[in-house]
């Protein structure tokens, strides 16, 4: 079956306001950024996104952040962005930070059919008693707080129950894929991208290369063409270095030389 699109914008058109999304990317790398900004066009707010960050201020889904179309963001790392700390304590954005491991471990179970899982992450913390703030009121009181975790021991040890996430519709990015949806990922973007397009009900996947059928080795294939339904093509130079950090330059003396 040829899942591949005529553009970003038709993959992502049928995205209602309200969806659940799972989002690919670790940091700045492996981020949809097409299909992101043809969401960013189409409109649908209220969005509820899972995703290990949430982009910056004006790249990845910082774009739909600013414009006010998330209304929640389960996450583990999001200190690189401004307006979603903004949002966040002024009550615009509801916030559930997740362990990064768990967060994984819960986007493979929702994409394997498992409901739930016991994990050692958080026991004894404020994470297993409840009460962390997800969203504030306007005032800055805690309007909607986490709940309790159930908690069992085995051998010795408490473990805290994690549900699983599934989503509506998932956007990741790989650096190949065949028209049949068979994926693969460079580097560091295979960390998220395979999980939340595992998790994902419908999974949209921008390529920075298609090919046709048979030419991606089978061992080669991280994720395979079985959760994938769309397949669009990326620009390959469309990608951002999250934290440049270079050295003061100084002249040279004559001992370098």
């Amino acid at each position: 079956m040829d899942k591949v699109v005529a553009s970003a914008a038709r993959a992502v058109a049928d995205i209602p306001d309200g969806a659940t999304l799972a989002v690919g990317g670790f940091g700045l790398c492996g981020i949809p950024s097409a299909l992101i900004a043809a969401l960013a066009a189409a409109g649908p707010t209220d969005l509820r996104v899972v995703s290990n960050n949430c982009g910056v201020d004006d790249w990845g889904l910082g774009l739909l952040l600013g414009l006010g179309r998330i209304s929640r963001a389960t996450s583990s790392y999001v200190g690189e962005n401004k307006e979603f700390a903004r949002r966040y304590l002024t009550g615009e954005l509801e916030v559930e930070l997740t362990p990064q491991g768990t967060l994984a471990e819960r986007l493979r179970a929702g994409g394997c059919g498992i409901p739930a899982f016991y994990t050692p992450a958080g026991a004894g913390t404020q994470v297993e008693e409840g009460g962390l703030p997800w969203r504030y009121a306007a005032d800055g009181t805690v309007a909607v707080a986490s709940p309790p975790k159930e908690v069992r021991d085995f051998g010795g040890v408490r473990h805290l129950l994690e549900e699983a996430i599934t989503a509506d519709f998932a956007l990741v990015r790989a650096a190949v894929a065949d028209r049949h949806g068979n994926c693969a990922f460079h580097a560091a973007a295979r960390n998220f991208n395979p999980l939340c397009a595992m998790a994902g009900r419908i999974t949209l996947v921008e390529a920075e290369r298609i090919v046709e059928p048979g030419e991606l080795p089978p061992d080669a294939v991280h994720l395979p063409g079985v959760y994938v339904d769309r397949v669009v093509t990326a620009d390959p130079t469309d990608k951002r270095v999250e934290r440049r950090t270079v050295r003061t330059a100084h002249a040279t003396s004559d001992r370098e030389n």
